[in-house]
């Protein structure tokens, strides 16, 4: 470890997610957020913080399991009945979706002005979104989403800037970075890993029962909740890339 980490470990610490009291999570899809932090949402559902779910498209697009001759406009009332069904079962009863067609078409400028909106009413002090700068990542709904969290987490206390998206300004103060390749926070999930299992079965028309779709993901979720809990020494876990307000701007070291 450098010298300059080893200081700004002790002088700029990242922040405690649990500390806070309000939450505005991000999802791309109808799904997401419960496959990226179900079990972190419904654990701070369950104790009582102010959760706030924003599914940014539509689903219109997710086809492949859906029932026989379903087509993309009935998908949608399908997958928001389903998105609802599933946020009950984390304890998260304010779920808002935006009206943008999934697969990116849609300009980034409006998604950011809608996000902004949303952070303006729901006042949340962290955000939950996709990491934008995982490598690997391809999808442009997951960039594009988290690439707006990116860019409302730091001006989102900036009334001026707010304005100018014709938002009102937020006391954001954290992101989580959920979907990560560099965790740096962790949060115990044992006590809520089976209600985001749960929570993943209302999406039938993504996930219908015994396919192997949902096989595969439900096993992944198992395999990380118990890698990072290991990293952790807190039985189950999810991971998040956190950054505070220190780290948003210009620090670069907050990125090891």
């Amino acid at each position: 470890m450098s010298i300059t980490k080893a200081i700004l470990r002790f002088a700029a610490p990242l922040p405690r997610l649990e500390q806070f009291d309000r939450f505005l999570f991000l999802g791309p899809h109808p799904d997401d957020i419960e496959i990226g932090a179900g079990a972190t949402a419904a654990k701070l559902a369950g104790m009582r913080k102010q959760v706030t779910f924003l599914i940014c498209t539509d689903g219109r697009y997710g086809l492949d399991y859906a029932p026989k001759g379903t087509t993309p406009e009935a998908l949608i009332e399908i997958r928001q009945k389903e998105a609802l069904a599933s946020a009950k079962r984390l304890g998260v009863t304010d779920v808002r979706f935006l009206p943008f067609e999934d697969g990116g078409f849609y300009e980034e400028e409006e998604l950011l002005r809608a996000v902004a909106a949303v952070i303006g009413d729901a006042q949340p002090q962290v955000l939950f979104a996709p990491d934008p700068c995982v490598d690997s990542e391809c999808h442009v709904d997951h960039l594009r989403t988290g690439q707006c969290a990116r860019r409302l987490a730091f001006c989102a206390s900036s009334q001026p800037v707010m304005a100018r998206l014709g938002a009102k300004a937020a006391p954001v103060q954290a992101i989580a970075y959920y979907m990560t390749a560099k965790p740096n926070r962790y949060i115990g999930t044992r006590e809520t890993f089976a209600r985001q299992q749960e929570a993943l079965l209302c999406h039938e028309s993504q996930f219908p029962a015994g396919c192997d779709a949902l096989r595969a993901v439900r096993l992944y979720l198992r395999l990380r909740a118990v890698d990072f809990g290991l990293r952790s020494g807190k039985g189950l876990a999810e991971g998040f890339r956190v950054l505070g307000q220190t780290q948003m701007h210009c620090l670069p070291e907050a990125d090891k």
